[in-house]
């Protein structure tokens, strides 16, 4: 098929990638515009600008579609299909229509479960025990359009990071399935109830609330790593926790009980396993511990 691909983060690259390697013919790769990172704030491309150059694929990099200059240059790619997976912009109708075959969305979920921006994240931190991804025909509603294939994997203790990349690599794989035999994935209607919201991660939801179970805090630690990293305060310094375990414990939220950095929380207690200070690597508690004791008593904020 004739493709233009759309999409932005690492989690769409596998399904570029998987398109290429089926012998499509991906026309041009759509993807959010430059964003400044890194310490000098240089303009980085996305990983899928990288990924599609790095495969001979002109990009384009509009910071909206909604003007009619854009459009009628994204219907002149002649596309038989639009694939796009978390590409970041809103898709107006003239989008929609402009390929033979409308577009198809990679989601990270089981819809109607989890629509919107943060499929991954809200899962781990509901205690999802399986999640997914959804072949989705796009409609003008959020995540709302009908499903033409899906496959579920369990959460399992993962973070999000390793749930993302599986998720990432089952996507690719679905999509090629569902464009080599559409006619035997037919659509079907989302049902009605089931229906969550994955609202946009706010930084501020990343910092470990100890009045919460232990079960909660550990599934935060996992929920936020490797980015941005569920965090502590102590005197002003900020440590990230990628790592942790649910362990017996209790006392005062937010109190440590040990010389293992072991933290009491409403319910039970959590244990850090890799922490990382500001500007330093991560490492395990103990390597931490040896050059930063915190005591038995401290309260961390």
């Amino acid at each position: 098929m004739r493709i233009v691909f759309m999409g932005t983060p690492d989690f769409a690259v596998p399904t570029l990638r998987a398109l290429v390697a089926a012998g499509h013919d991906v026309v041009a790769a759509y993807s959010q515009p430059p964003r400044p990172a890194g310490r000098g704030k240089k303009l980085q491309p996305s990983p899928v600008h990288l990924a599609a150059e790095g495969l001979g694929i002109p990009v384009c990099t509009p910071l909206s579609l909604k003007g009619a200059e854009e459009q009628a240059a994204f219907a002149a790619w002649g596309a038989d299909v639009a694939v796009v997976a978390a590409y970041g912009l809103i898709l107006p109708q003239a989008v929609l229509d402009a390929p033979k075959l409308g577009c198809l969305n990679v989601h990270g979920s089981i819809l109607p479960r989890w629509r919107g921006a943060a499929p991954v994240q809200r899962a781990i931190l509901a205690g999802d025990a399986t999640t997914g991804v959804t072949i989705m025909q796009m409609e003008r509603g959020l995540d709302t359009g009908p499903m033409l294939a899906k496959v579920e994997t369990d959460v399992d203790g993962k973070t999000a990071g390793d749930l993302t990349a599986e998720l990432a690599e089952k996507g690719a794989s679905l999509m090629v399935a569902v464009l080599a035999d559409l006619p035997a994935h037919s659509p079907v209607v989302q049902p009605e109830e089931g229906v969550t919201y994955a609202h946009k991660i706010d930084k501020a939801e990343s910092r470990l609330d100890f009045t919460r179970p232990a079960v909660d805090v550990e599934r935060q630690v996992r929920a936020f790593a490797p980015a941005p990293g569920a965090f502590f305060e102590l005197e002003g310094e900020r440590f990230r926790v990628l790592a942790a375990e649910v362990v017996a414990g209790a006392g005062a939220p937010g109190v440590v009980l040990d010389e293992g950095l072991t933290v009491a929380c409403g319910e039970g207690a959590m244990r850090p396993l890799v922490v990382q200070r500001a500007g330093r690597p991560a490492m395990d508690t103990a390597a931490l511990l040896r050059g930063r004791a915190i005591a038995a008593g401290t309260v961390l904020g």
